[in-house]
C-alpha cells in the first residue's frame, strides 16, 4: 500500500463513481450491481492488497465489503435535501454515534397498542441476524459479519483516496468523488482548490480525518438488529481498521489485531433480559416485580441514573423560595477577541447614462423600441414552451390593464381603486406572464401589487395569516388570471367564498379578452423614480404572522441598477429561472431586473421540477441561457436525475445565481453539482451563492468572474463556538463544525456592518457571529401599517464600543446571522428566524437539521421533511424536532432512528432534544412551494393536534434549571415550635364543635336497638325508611314496628339456623335497600355483629367476588346473610371460578323467614363492647374494618342529629352505597335514632335515570339530601343539557337547604361549583351544596348542618404546600389553589394539628395532620393478624408536648385549621377546617410533598381529550395515566403537552405518561381513585393501553 500515491484516479472515472453512488442512494441499483461497476471501474488502478486470497481462503465466503453497508449509509445521506448535505458534517454524525456506542445507553422503547402501529408491532418483531448492516447485504452470511479482512482493506482504501482527493471542509460529493487519491497531491490539491483566501478562515485543517477514523469504521454505523427485543445500544464493536490502512490516518492497527476482533463480533446472543417475558427482577424499591412494563421502568431508571451534564451552579427566585437554577455562563467558554469590526463599504453604485429613470421608463423603451423582443417564455408540464411573451405585448398590455384598474372597478365618480391603493397579486406558480402584465399594470398605474399565494382551500395553512395582511393593507380587490380564477374554489352559487381571515375581495381576472380598451387619448403617467411604495412583498415570521414589506419606486429601481452592475447583466441575455417569481430572488431577477435590461426569461414551474427536476439544465442548454436562477435544492434534484442525459453543456452559463447560498448547508449541494457537471462544461467560478431578505433585498451577491485562480471563500468553523457567538476555526480533532462558503461582497452603493443579535445594535468585534445590518438605498422602507416593528428593523442606527453611532444614515436588519471575513466577502451562519437560544447557548434550526438528516436518513423518514423549532418549557427554550416517516419503515426501525438522532444531536451540538416526533407521511402542513410550514407545525404541536405515530420526549436529560431539590432540614422540637407560635402571637390550632348538650326523650337509651323497640311502641305507623325504583316510584317502604318485627324473626332464624353465640360475626351481603335495614337490626337483636359488604356485581364476578370472600375471611364471619339471589350467585358455576366457594361460612338466605320470634332480645351488658364492624378499601388500596362500639354509634347519631335538626317530621333523600362510613350510618342507623323518614335512592339506579335524586328530592320536598361525588358526577354530565327539560318537568330544588357530599378527601371544588351552577336555574341555592369530611378513625368529623356560617373558601400557594406550608394568596394569583372548608366540625368533636413526624401541636394556619378527639372514634382496628403497633398509633395517639393527657386518634389526612371572621351559633369566632390530601396518597418527590390530585388538575386541563387522569410514584419516576376521549390517532399528542404541563406547574419531570380507554381507572364507591390499584394494574401489564411513553 505504500506506492498508493501513485495511482492517482482519473476525473473520469471519479464523476462515474460519484455518481454510481448517487444512483445507489437514490435506490436506484441494488447494492449487487453497484458492487459490480464499482470494480469493474476500479479494477484497473487498484494494487491487490497482500494476503487477500488467503483470507479468503480463510474465510470461504464472497468478497463483500462491510463498508459497502457504511457507504450506502453515508451517501444516503448525500441524497439529502437542498439545505443539508455536508459528508463532513454526516462523517462527523456517524462518528459521534460511533462513540455513543461505547457508553451503552438503555432507552425502553415506548408500547403501542395494535391498532396504532401501522406496520410490526413489538412482539411480533424477530430480530434478523446482528450482522446485515443494510437491507440489500442482509441476505449474506449466516449471522456472522460479511466481510473478509481483505475487502475491509481494499474498500477502505478506496474510501480513503476518494474521500481524501478533495477538501476535508466541502462537503457531499465534493469528499466523495472529487480529488486525487494520492495522499502526496492532497496538501496541493487543497491549496489549489481551497485556500486562496488570507485569514483565520482560509486556513483549513488537513488532519481532521483521522478523527473520522471512527466513522470509517464499518461497524460504527450498524444497527442493533435485537434493537426490538432489548432496547440496550449495541456493544461497543471494535474497529474495524486493518493492517494494509497506512499507518499515518489511524492509530487502531496495533491495539485490535484482527483474530481477536472477529469472535466478539460475530457473537449475536446477548443476555438481556427480553421484555416479552421479562424474567423476575427486582425495583428500586426492592419489590420483585414480573412483567414487562417494570422492566421497562427500570431500564429507564438505569438510563436516568447515567451522569449527565455538569449541575448548573446559581439560581433566580421565581417570586417564592422554589428557586430555579439559572445558567451560569460557563466560564471557559470562547470570547470573542478581535478588534471591533468596521463598516464595508460596497462597489459605488456605476451611473451609466442610458439607464432609465424608473422601470416603467424602461418598459415603455423597450416595448415601443424592440416590440418583438421575447421578454419571458412558459414553460407547459412537458417541458414544451407554452407561451412567449414579448417587450411589446407586455407593454400594451400592462397599459389596458392599469386602465381598467382604474377606470372600470366601481363608478365613474366613485371608483374602486384610486392611485396608490393596495391591490392583491393571485397568480399561481405556473402563470409568470399573466402575472408580469398585472404587476406592470399596477406599476403603470400607480397602485401597489401585494402578490400573495394561491389559496387552494378556506383553510389552507398560514393563508389565514395573509388574510389579515390583506386587510391591514386595506386590500379590495384581487387580480388574478383566467385559470386561476376558475379553479378557486366556489361556493353553492359559483361565488368565491371568503376565505378564512380574508377581507371581502372583487376578484377581477386580467386576461386581455376581459378587459376593454383603453380610449386613444388614455395615456399612463409615467414618472421618474419617487418615495411612492412600489410594492408590498409578504414574509412570514417565526410565530407566522405575516407582515408585508413596503418597497418604495426608488429602493426598486436602484435594486435593480444594483443587481445589473453586480451580475454585470446585459441586453438580450437569456435568463432560466426556477424560483418563485412572486417574491425575493426571483421577482428581482426574472420580472424586474429582466425588463430593465430587455432580458429573455425562461421560465421553470415549480411542477415542471417535480415532473423532471434536469428540466433547468435543459433549459440551459437549448436556450444556451447565460444565467439560471436556482435554489440549492434544483441543483440537488438535478444530480440526482442527471445520469440519463448524455448531451448536457454548461459551458454557455457565465453565472448561476444560487438563491438560498444564505443557508450554510447549500455549500454541499453547490460542491457536488460542480463534482459532476465540471465535466460538462461547468466552469467553477460560475457558481454564485448570493444572501437576500425580505426587508433588505439582496444583501451581498458572489461576482461571476472571469478569473478562476481567485477561488470563493471557504471556512471550517467550530459548532461550539458558533453556539456563544463566535468565530473559531475548528481545531483537528473536533467532530462539530460547520463549513460556510461566502455570500460575495456587499452590494454596489451599500455599507454593511454585523450588530449585536440582541438588544443595543453594537458592532461586533471581528471575530464574532451577528446580525448582518445594511445602509442603502435599495432596500424595504417598512412593515406596512407597524410603526414599532419598523422602527426596530428599518431605522437601526448601529454604534460602535463608545456608544457613537457610526453612521448619520439609518442602516435595515436583514435577520440574517453572519461575519464578514477577509477580502470583504460576507458569510451567512444562520438565520434570527432559525435561532434557538437553549440556556444560554445558541442553535440554529438548520443545523439541528441537518444533523439529524445526516442519521441514516433515506430509510426512515422524508428529506426535507423535518421541522426544527422550539416551545418555552419552564423559563427556557426547548428544542423539538418533527419529522415524516417513510410509510414502509417499521416502530423499531424508527424508534432507533429516533434515538440515534437524539445521541447525534447530543454530541455535536451538546443541547438535548426535548420531543422528537414522527409523524405520518404527507401530514405536514405544507407552504406553497412544498416545504414545510414551521409556524403551523409548531401550532399543531402545541395545542395537540398534530398527531403524531412515535414520539420520544427527553425531559429528563433536557430540563437542567429545575429547583434544587428540598433538603429536609432536621426537625425543630415540638417545643420550640409552640414557644415560636406563643412568642409571634399565633394560636395553637385546635377546634371543635358545640356541645352534645341536654339529652332529649330518646337520648336515655344506651343502644340503638332499644330506640327501635321504644319506637316500634310509641310510634308504630311512623314510616322510618322508603326505597325508590329507577323510575322514581316507591318499591317498598319500613315502618317502626314493621322493621321491628323483622328483625325478630331474623334474629330467631340466625339463632336457629345459624347457631350463633353472643359476638359472633355475621356478614351481610345486601344489595341497598330494606333487607340489609333489617337484618343489620336483626343481628343486635340476637347479639351478634353485623358486616355489611357490597354483593359482587354478577356482570363482573371475577374481579369483584374476590373482595367479597376476603371481607368475609379478614372479619371472621361465622355466617353470611343475603337474600336468595345473591346466595346462588356466590354458589354458582361463575363464582366458583373466582375463588373457592367450598370455603364459604354457612350462608343463610332471608327472603323466607320463620314466623316465631326469639325467646328474648338480646341486651348488651357493656356499651363499650362492638356494635358493628366498618370495613372498607381506602383509596390507596388497603382494607382495613374498624370497630363501632355502641356508646361510638350512638353518639355518632347523637351528633348528626344536632348537625343536622333531624326530627320524625323530617324527610331526608340519601343517595350513597350503604356500606361504610357515613354513607352506611345514614343509610341504616339515622332514622332510627332520630325518628326522621329516609327516602332511599340506590347510586347505581342513577345510571339508568340520573335525574332520578334530583327529582326525588323535588317530588318530596326534601331540605337535606346526602350524596356522593360519583353521583354529582353523573348529574353533572348526565343532566347538562336537561335543565329546561327537567324544569318543564316541575323539578324544583329550591326547598334544599343542606345537600352534603360524603367523602374522605380534598372537596373537589370545581365539581361542586360547576353543580351548583348548573341547576341555579332549578332553584338550588349555591350556599345549600357543601361537603363532609370523615377518615378510618372517625367516620364523620365535619358535616355542613343546618345552622352556622356558609362554607368558606381560601386560596393557597401550591408551592408552599410541597414545603408543608401554607401561605394563603390572592384568588388568581399564580400557582394559587382554592381549598375549600370541609364542612362545620361536628358536635362533640375536638380537632387539634399536629407534626406527623414530631407529634408537636402546630400553630393556627400551618400544615399538619389532623388528629381528632370524639365519643363516636373507632376504639381500633379489627384485623386478622392484631397488628397493634399499627392500631394503638392510630387509635390512641398523644401529643409530644403542651396537652399530653388527652388521646387523640390520627386521621392519617393533612390539612389545616384557620379560624375565620365569621361567627358560628354560639356566637364565638369561627373555626374552618381545610383538608389537603391524604398523607398515605401524597407523593414525596425531590424531598417535597405531591398531591396527586393537584398533578392531574393540570393534567386534565391540558388536552379537551383527557377525560380523567391518575398519578403515582414508582421508583423514583412519576408515571401519569390518562384517559383519552377520542380517537387513538390522539393518544401521542397527549405526551409532550402532560409532560410540559406537569413541569411548568409543579417542577416535576414525568417519567411514564400512559394513556388508556375511558374507564380504566379503577374509582371506589365514593368516587375515589384508587392509585395503588391503578400502579399494580400498571406493572403487572393488565391496562392494554393505547401508548406507553417512556421519557428520557
Amino acid at each position: 500500500m505504500a506506492d498508493r500515491d501513485a495511482l492517482p484516479l482519473p476525473l473520469e472515472v471519479r464523476a462515474r463513481l460519484a455518481e454510481l453512488e448517487l444512483e445507489l442512494s437514490e435506490g436506484d441499483i441494488t447494492q449487487k450491481g453497484y458492487e459490480k461497476k464499482r470494480s469493474k471501474l476500479l479494477g484497473a488502478y487498484l494494487p491487490h492488497p497482500p494476503g487477500l486470497e488467503a483470507s479468503m481462503a480463510h474465510e470461504r465466503r464472497p468478497p463483500m465489503a462491510p463498508s459497502a453497508s457504511r457507504y450506502h449509509r453515508r451517501r444516503s445521506s448525500g441524497t439529502r435535501d437542498e439545505r443539508y448535505r455536508s459528508d463532513v458534517h454526516t462523517e462527523a454524525v456517524q462518528a459521534a454515534l460511533a462513540k455513543h456506542k461505547e457508553r451503552k445507553m438503555a432507552v425502553p422503547m415506548p408500547s403501542k397498542r395494535r391498532s396504532l402501529v401501522v406496520q410490526t408491532s413489538m412482539d411480533a418483531y424477530t430480530p434478523p441476524d446482528t450482522s446485515s448492516g443494510s437491507e440489500e447485504e442482509g441476505g449474506q452470511g449466516e449471522g456472522t459479519p460479511t466481510s473478509s479482512q481483505g475487502s475491509v482493506s481494499m474498500e477502505h482504501w478506496i474510501s480513503r483516496a476518494i474521500h481524501q482527493g478533495s477538501t476535508t471542509s466541502s462537503s457531499s460529493s465534493s469528499t466523495q468523488s472529487g480529488g486525487s487519491g494520492a495522499a502526496g497531491r492532497l496538501a496541493d490539491v487543497l491549496a489549489q482548490t481551497h485556500v486562496g483566501k488570507s485569514g483565520p478562515i482560509a486556513h483549513l485543517s488537513l488532519k481532521r480525518k483521522t478523527m473520522l477514523g471512527i466513522a470509517e469504521n464499518g461497524n460504527s454505523l450498524r444497527r442493533s438488529c435485537e434493537f426490538g427485543s432489548d432496547l440496550l445500544w449495541p456493544p461497543p464493536l471494535e474497529s474495524e481498521e486493518n493492517h494494509s490502512a497506512p499507518p499515518d490516518v489511524t492509530t487502531y492497527t496495533s491495539e485490535h489485531p484482527v483474530q481477536v476482533e472477529r469472535p466478539q463480533v460475530s457473537t449475536v446472543p446477548r443476555t438481556t433480559p427480553k421484555y416479552g417475558n421479562a424474567k423476575l427482577m427486582e425495583t428500586g424499591d426492592g419489590v420483585p416485580v414480573s412483567s414487562r412494563v417494570s422492566a421497562k421502568i427500570q431500564q429507564l431508571v438505569n438510563t436516568l441514573k447515567q451522569p449527565r451534564r455538569p449541575p448548573l451552579r446559581e439560581f433566580f427566585v421565581d417570586d417564592f423560595e422554589e428557586l430555579l437554577e439559572v445558567q451560569q455562563p460557563d466560564p471557559n467558554q470562547p470570547r470573542p477577541e478581535g478588534a471591533q469590526m468596521v463598516a464595508i463599504r460596497g462597489e459605488p453604485l456605476g451611473v451609466v447614462t442610458n439607464w432609465p429613470p424608473s422601470l416603467e421608463a424602461a418598459l415603455q423603451r423597450w416595448g415601443t423600441i424592440s416590440p418583438k423582443a421575447p421578454c419571458l417564455t412558459t414553460m407547459d408540464t412537458n417541458g414544451k414552451p407554452l407561451y412567449v411573451l414579448t417587450y411589446g405585448k407586455l407593454w400594451s398590455r400592462s397599459i389596458k390593464v392599469a386602465y381598467n384598474i382604474l377606470h372600470k372597478l366601481g363608478t365613474k365618480q366613485e371608483p374602486m381603486v384610486r392611485p396608490g391603493d393596495r391591490v392583491a397579486l393571485v397568480f399561481p406558480n405556473n402563470d409568470p406572464a399573466a402575472f408580469m402584465v398585472a404587476f406592470y399594470g399596477c406599476l403603470l398605474a400607480e397602485v401597489v401589487p401585494v402578490p400573495i399565494e394561491v389559496p387552494l382551500t378556506r383553510k389552507d395553512a398560514g393563508s389565514q395569516q395573509i388574510g389579515f395582511l390583506l386587510g391591514s393593507c386595506g386590500v379590495t380587490v384581487a387580480l388574478t388570471s383566467d385559470a386561476c380564477h376558475k379553479g378557486l374554489p366556489k361556493g353553492p352559487t359559483g361565488e368565491i367564498p371568503q376565505f378564512k381571515g380574508w377581507p371581502k375581495l372583487l376578484w377581477f381576472v386580467t386576461e386581455s379578452k376581459h378587459l376593454s380598451k383603453p380610449p386613444r387619448d388614455w395615456f399612463p403617467h409615467i414618472k421618474d423614480a419617487n418615495n411612492d411604495t412600489a410594492y408590498i412583498e409578504y414574509k412570514t415570521c417565526k410565530d407566522g404572522s405575516v407582515l408585508g414589506v413596503t418597497v418604495t419606486r426608488i429602493a426598486l429601481l436602484t435594486h435593480c441598477q444594483a443587481l445589473t452592475q453586480s451580475c454585470g447583466y446585459t441586453e438580450a441575455e437569456i435568463i432560466v429561472n426556477v424560483l418563485d417569481f412572486k417574491k425575493d430572488v426571483g421577482l428581482w431577477h426574472g420580472i424586474l431586473t429582466s425588463v430593465m435590461n430587455m432580458m429573455h426569461v425562461i421560465s421553470i414551474p415549480y411542477s415542471l421540477m417535480k415532473v423532471n427536476p434536469l428540466s433547468w439544465i435543459q433549459k440551459v442548454c437549448q436556450y444556451k441561457a447565460k444565467v439560471a436562477c436556482v435554489k440549492s435544492r434544483d441543483m440537488h434534484w438535478a444530480l440526482v436525475a442527471h445520469r440519463d442525459q448524455r448531451d448536457i453543456n454548461l459551458s454557455s452559463l457565465r453565472m448561476l445565481v444560487v438563491a438560498d447560498g444564505s443557508n450554510p448547508w447549500s455549500i454541499s449541494s453547490c460542491d457536488a453539482f460542480l463534482n459532476v457537471f465540471q465535466s460538462k462544461g461547468l466552469r467553477p467560478e460560475v457558481i454564485c451563492p448570493c444572501a437576500s431578505s425580505a426587508e433588505a433585498l439582496t444583501v451581498a451577491i458572489r461576482r461571476p468572474t472571469d478569473d478562476s485562480n481567485q477561488p470563493p471563500g471557504r471556512g471550517v468553523l467550530s459548532m461550539q463556538g458558533l453556539s456563544y457567538g463566535v468565530i473559531r476555526v475548528d481545531s483537528e480533532e473536533r467532530l462539530s463544525v460547520l463549513t460556510v462558503q461566502d455570500v460575495g461582497t456587499v452590494m454596489p452603493g451599500a455599507l454593511m456592518c454585523v450588530v449585536k443579535p440582541e438588544g443595543v445594535p453594537q458592532l461586533c468585534r471581528t471575530d464574532e457571529i451577528g446580525e448582518l445590518c445594511v445602509c442603502s438605498i435599495a432596500t424595504g422602507m417598512s412593515y406596512y401599517g407597524l410603526s414599532g416593528m419598523t422602527k426596530n428593523t428599518f431605522e437601526v442606527f448601529p454604534t460602535s464600543s463608545s456608544g457613537a453611532p457610526i453612521s448619520e444614515y439609518p442602516f435595515t436588519r436583514t435577520g440574517l446571522l453572519g461575519f464578514i471575513g477577509p477580502g470583504g466577502l460576507v458569510f451567512v451562519s444562520g438565520k434570527m428566524d432559525g435561532l434557538m437560544v437553549v440556556s444560554g447557548r445558541r442553535h440554529n434550526a438548520d443545523d439541528i437539521v441537518a444533523t439529524a438528516l445526516a442519521v441514516e436518513p433515506m430509510k426512515f423518514v422524508y428529506r426535507g421533511r423535518i421541522a426544527v423549532f422550539s416551545v418555552t418549557v419552564l423559563h427556557d427554550e426547548r428544542i423539538v424536532v418533527v419529522a415524516e416517516q417513510r410509510p414502509d419503515s417499521t416502530e423499531e426501525d424508527s424508534f432507533q432512528w429516533m434515538s440515534r438522532v437524539l445521541q447525534a444531536i447530543d454530541s455535536i451540538h451538546n443541547v438535548g432534544v426535548f420531543c422528537l416526533a414522527l409523524v405520518p407521511a404527507n401530514t405536514l402542513p405544507k407552504t406553497p412551494l412544498g416545504g414545510i410550514h414551521l409556524s403551523e407545525t409548531k401550532q399543531l404541536f402545541l395545542e395537540g393536534s398534530l398527531h403524531p405515530c412515535n414520539v420520544l420526549m427527553c425531559p429528563h436529560t433536557c430540563v437542567t434549571n429545575l429547583p434544587k431539590p428540598r433538603q429536609k432540614q432536621p426537625e425543630i422540637g415540638p417545643a420550640s415550635v409552640m414557644v415560636g407560635n406563643l412568642v409571634s402571637g399565633k394560636r395553637i390550632a385546635q377546634a371543635s364543635g358545640r356541645d352534645l348538650g341536654q339529652i332529649e326523650d330518646n337520648d336515655q337509651f344506651l343502644f340503638l336497638s332499644e330506640v327501635l323497640q321504644w319506637r316500634a311502641q310509641t310510634t308504630p305507623d311512623h314510616v322510618l325508611f322508603t326505597l325508590l325504583s329507577s323510575k322514581g316510584a316507591v318499591l317498598s317502604s319500613l315502618t317502626c314496628l314493621q322493621l321491628h318485627k323483622r328483625a325478630e324473626k331474623i334474629a330467631a332464624m340466625l339463632m336457629e339456623r345459624g347457631h350463633l353465640q353472643d359476638g359472633d360475626h355475621v356478614a351481610l351481603v345486601y344489595p341497598p335497600g330494606i333487607d340489609l335495614i333489617a337484618a343489620f337490626y336483626g343481628c343486635l337483636y340476637a347479639g351478634c355483629v353485623p358486616i355489611t359488604v357490597r354483593p359482587p356485581h354478577p356482570q363482573n364476578i371475577a374481579t369483584t367476588l374476590p373482595t367479597v370472600k376476603m371481607i368475609v375471611e379478614v372479619s371472621r364471619s361465622a355466617c353470611v346473610m343475603t337474600s336468595q339471589v345473591i346466595s346462588k350467585l356466590l354458589k354458582s358455576k361463575e363464582a366458583s371460578a373466582a375463588v373457592d366457594v367450598r370455603a364459604w361460612p354457612p350462608v343463610l338466605d332471608t327472603d323466607d323467614l320463620p314466623k316465631k320470634k326469639p325467646p328474648q332480645l338480646y341486651k348488651p351488658s357493656n356499651p363499650d363492647t362492638l356494635a358493628y364492624l366498618d370495613f372498607s378499601v381506602s383509596t390507596t388500596g388497603m382494607l382495613a374494618g374498624v370497630k363501632m362500639s355502641h356508646t361510638a354509634t350512638s353518639a355518632f347519631c347523637r351528633s348528626i342529629k344536632l348537625q343536622c335538626e333531624l326530627y320524625p317530621s323530617r324527610e331526608v333523600a340519601i343517595c350513597l352505597d350503604p356500606y361504610c362510613g357515613l354513607g352506611f350510618v345514614l343509610w341504616c342507623l339515622c332514622s332510627v335514632y332520630s325518628g326522621h323518614q329516609s327516602i332511599l335512592i340506590p347510586p347505581s339506579e342513577l345510571e339508568v335515570n340520573p335525574a332520578l335524586w334530583l327529582l326525588a328530592v323535588s317530588q318530596f320536598r326534601v331540605r337535606d339530601t346526602f350524596c356522593s361525588y360519583s353521583v354529582m358526577e353523573l348529574c353533572t354530565k348526565g343532566l347538562g343539557l336537561q335543565t329546561e327539560s327537567l324544569k318543564s318537568r316541575g323539578l324544583d330544588l329550591s326547598r334544599v337547604r343542606t345537600c352534603v357530599v360524603v367523602a374522605e378527601e380534598r372537596p373537589r371544588i370545581a365539581l361542586t361549583q360547576s353543580f351548583s351552577k348548573l341547576f341555579k336555574d332549578l332553584g338550588l341555592h349555591p350556599r345549600a351544596v357543601s361537603t363532609s369530611f370523615g377518615c378510618r378513625v372517625n367516620l364523620a368529623i365535619c358535616l355542613q348542618g343546618t345552622s352556622g356560617p356558609d362554607p368558606t373558601t381560601v386560596y393557597v400557594d401550591m408551592r408552599a404546600l410541597r414545603h408543608d406550608r401554607v401561605r394563603l394568596v390572592e384568588r388568581g394569583s399564580p400557582h394559587s389553589l382554592p381549598l375549600m372548608e370541609s364542612g362545620k366540625i361536628l358536635p362533640g368533636v375536638r380537632i387539634i394539628i399536629a407534626n406527623p413526624e414530631t407529634k408537636g401541636p402546630l400553630g393556627d394556619s400551618h400544615l399538619g395532620e389532623i388528629w381528632v378527639h370524639c365519643a363516636h372514634n373507632g376504639s381500633g382496628y379489627f384485623t386478622v393478624y392484631g397488628d397493634e403497633a399499627l392500631q394503638s398509633d392510630h387509635f390512641n395517639s398523644r401529643l409530644s408536648f403542651g396537652d399530653t393527657q388527652t388521646v387523640w386518634a390520627r386521621t392519617g389526612y393533612l390539612g389545616f385549621l384557620r379560624r375565620t371572621e365569621l361567627t358560628d351559633a354560639s356566637g364565638e369566632r369561627h373555626d374552618a377546617l381545610y383538608v389537603v390530601g391524604a398523607l398515605d396518597e401524597a407523593m414525596e418527590l425531590r424531598g417535597m410533598r405531591y398531591h396527586p390530585i393537584d398533578i392531574e388538575t393540570s393534567v386534565i386541563r391540558t388536552h379537551k381529550s383527557i377525560m380523567e387522569c391518575a398519578v403515582f410514584p414508582w421508583t423514583n419516576l412519576l408515571v401519569v395515566v390518562v384517559e383519552l376521549e377520542g380517537s387513538e390517532q390522539e393518544a401521542l399528542d397527549l405526551v409532550p403537552l402532560v409532560t410540559n404541563a406537569v413541569l411548568e406547574e409543579h417542577y416535576l419531570i414525568v417519567g411514564v405518561v400512559v394513556v388508556v380507554d375511558i374507564g380504566v381507572i379503577p374509582i371506589n364507591s365514593r368516587g375515589e381513585k384508587q392509585r395503588m390499584h391503578l400502579r399494580d394494574g400498571f406493572l403487572a401489564d393488565q391496562l392494554d393501553p393505547i401508548y406507553v411513553a417512556y421519557n428520557m
